[in-house]
Order: C-alpha cells, then structure tokens, then sequence
C-alpha cells in the first residue's frame, strides 16, 4: 500500500470512527472496505458471490477479497427492510451506479431515522477517467425519472473511446464496448469532480431525497460526503 492509500484510509476509518455506529452494511467491499469502529458489524453487500467476484476481476487474483455476506444489487438492496441498518457505507461505488439518485433513496429506505450513509468517490480529475467530462444533473436526473437504459450504450462507448484519442469507435472498440456491455461490466457509468458532486446532492436534497449532509471533505484523490437521513 502506498502512502496516499495509507493516509486515505486512516482518513476514512476517522470520518467512520465519527459517524458510524452499530449494525450496518457495507456495498461492494471487494478489496478495500472501510475499517469501521470494532464494535460495529458490518455485513457486505455485492451483486455476485465471492466466486463470481474473482472471475468479474481477474485482475485481482492474489488479493483478498471481502467476503460476501449478502448477495444483492447494490443500487435497490431489494433484500434489505426499510428502517434496518444504523449505517450504510459506498466506498468508490456511486460511479459504478447506473441510477445514482435511486441507489442513494434507496440507501436511505434502510437506514433509521437519524443514521448515516458513508459515500465516497473518486476524485476524476486523479483517475483514468482524468479525460472524461463530469456528469451533468440533467443526465442523473434523467436516469432516476427514465431509468438507465437510454445512456447506457452512452457510457460504454465513452469508456472505450476514453482509452484512445476520443477518435470515433472503430470497429474493433464496437466490439469490445458491446462486449462489456453485453457483460453488465461495472464501469464507472458515472464520473464527478467534487464541486460537481456537491451539486448533485443539493438537487437530490431539492427533489425531495430526505437526508441533510452532515460532513463533504476532499480525502487527497477521492472525496467524502456524509448524509445523515431525515
């Protein structure tokens, strides 16, 4: 682990040491959770057994991975009771979210009243997505009122465009891009720089998200926001 990682995630198990408490989840641990207070349970959610995960990821044969204790979607938790959870933590996964204002309602249908959801996001301008343009609110909000599958071969194509010269696809990246998306390939759908996201949540409190923010701090290449549910 190199020093930013270590010093980004002491930051992390800071910010959780402030804010979470009791029983909760954590969405697409994989490789890095957060390390929570060592009173707290934490159960991690994934879209795929740990079996599945080591196949989607082949890049990360040798790592450990966090293993799953509740297979599910990690945008509706469809498994999950309303008013269960003390805290919900997304760490580097709201980019990975086709509708990212419905994962965030429905991370909040599962916290009580009161409790905290932990986001945190890559910082683009710091990642191999460097070159791509920021999400706008009218695209997310087109997302969570239509639904995704109008953007998603949109995002797919930009993926693949954005390893190259953002030249047309040629035939060969029209292949890969389907491909991936054929796959359900978890991409980062979704990119933002902080003020960008900071906007985002200010529509999502304005359309009616019930949830104040308690905390949004930039953490070196990513950035952390807190809500806390209305």
């Amino acid at each position: 682990m190199d020093h930013w990682q270590s010093r980004a995630g002491n930051t992390r198990h800071g910010v959780a040491c402030r804010f979470l408490k009791g029983s909760g989840l954590e969405i697409g641990g994989l490789h890095g959770p957060i390390r929570v207070p060592t009173i707290d349970r934490v159960a991690n959610v994934d879209r795929m057994t740990l079996e599945g995960l080591r196949q989607h990821y082949p890049e990360l044969a040798g790592t450990d991975l966090t293993p799953v204790d509740i297979v599910d979607d990690g945008e509706a938790l469809a498994t999950v009771p309303d008013d269960s959870q003390d805290f919900v933590i997304a760490s580097h996964v709201i980019e990975h979210c086709e509708n990212p204002l419905l994962a965030i309602r429905n991370w909040l249908r599962v916290t009580k009243n009161g409790s905290y959801i932990m986001i945190v996001v890559p910082d683009k301008r710091f990642t191999f997505d460097s070159e791509r343009p920021v999400t706008p609110w009218h695209h997310v909000l087109r997302d969570y009122t239509e639904g995704p599958d109008w953007s998603r071969w949109s995002h797919y194509e930009e993926v693949v465009r954005s390893q190259g010269k953002w030249t047309p696809l040629t035939e060969d990246q029209a292949t890969w891009a389907r491909q991936l998306m054929t796959e359900r390939h978890s991409i980062h759908f979704h990119v933002w720089e902080p003020q960008d996201f900071l906007e985002f949540l200010v529509m999502a409190k304005r359309i009616g998200l019930p949830f104040e923010l308690a905390q949004f701090s930039q953490n070196g290449e990513e950035f952390i926001a807190i809500l806390q549910r209305a």
